[in-house]
């Protein structure tokens, strides 16, 4: 909780310091976005403090994004304006207000895939954050677009009523027998749960289950 709070005012800040010096070069953005002198967060919070809200997307449910904002609102006295839709509606309506060029948010919060998208689209900008140390190498894009706050967990749950605990495959290969077809459900958008199995099995063999 204390990771995605410092996490969370990282993007915010420097979101809200986006917004204040919205009419400045890209240079003097990149000298808000890029500042790592001792004062970076006491510099931001002055910025975002200047502008009141900070207007924050996100695809998490409200039982954890509402919580999240009232921290940061204590912490920074920085008011938070929280928009929530599913991840693809979210980059749906992102793309279309920057195609109108009526940039309303200040920070999304979803997906990896769809974060990657809008980054591709040159929907954000690089920032750097103290808190990066905090993260794994691997978890942060060579770009510094966009930084992960939260981890998703792809389990399996089954109803007890259907199915006994001793059938259950002890692997992902044993949902391919086919005594399971037409039993199993999978969210569809699930792509990045895909493109996990894809990056650990191999482009072959990961893709060659997905075809069985």
């Amino acid at each position: 909780m204390k990771l995605t709070i410092r996490l969370a005012i990282a993007c915010a800040c420097a979101a809200a310091g986006h917004a204040a010096a919205g009419a400045q070069s890209a240079d003097r953005n990149d000298a808000i976005f890029l500042y790592r002198g001792a004062d970076r967060e006491q510099r931001l919070l002055e910025r975002a403090r200047g502008e009141g809200t900070v207007v924050v997307y996100t695809s998490l449910a409200p039982t954890e994004s509402a919580p999240l904002a009232r921290a940061f609102e204590e912490r920074t006295g920085v008011k938070v304006q929280l928009w929530r839709a599913i991840s693809e509606k979210l980059v749906q309506r992102a793309l279309t207000e920057a195609r109108a060029r009526r940039y309303a948010f200040d920070v999304i919060e979803t997906n990896g895939p769809e974060m990657e998208m809008m980054a591709r689209e040159k929907l954000f900008a690089e920032f750097h954050s103290p808190h990066l140390a905090d993260l794994p190498p691997s978890a942060v894009p060579p770009h510094r677009l966009w930084i992960p706050d939260r981890m998703n967990f792809f389990v399996v749950a089954y109803n007890t009523q259907k199915v006994r605990r001793e059938e259950l495959p002890r692997s992902y290969d044993g949902f391919t027998d086919p005594k399971w077809k037409g039993r199993i459900g999978i969210e569809a958008t699930d792509a990045e749960w895909m493109a996990t199995l894809v990056k650990v099995w191999g482009e072959q063999a990961g893709l060659a289950y997905f075809r069985k």
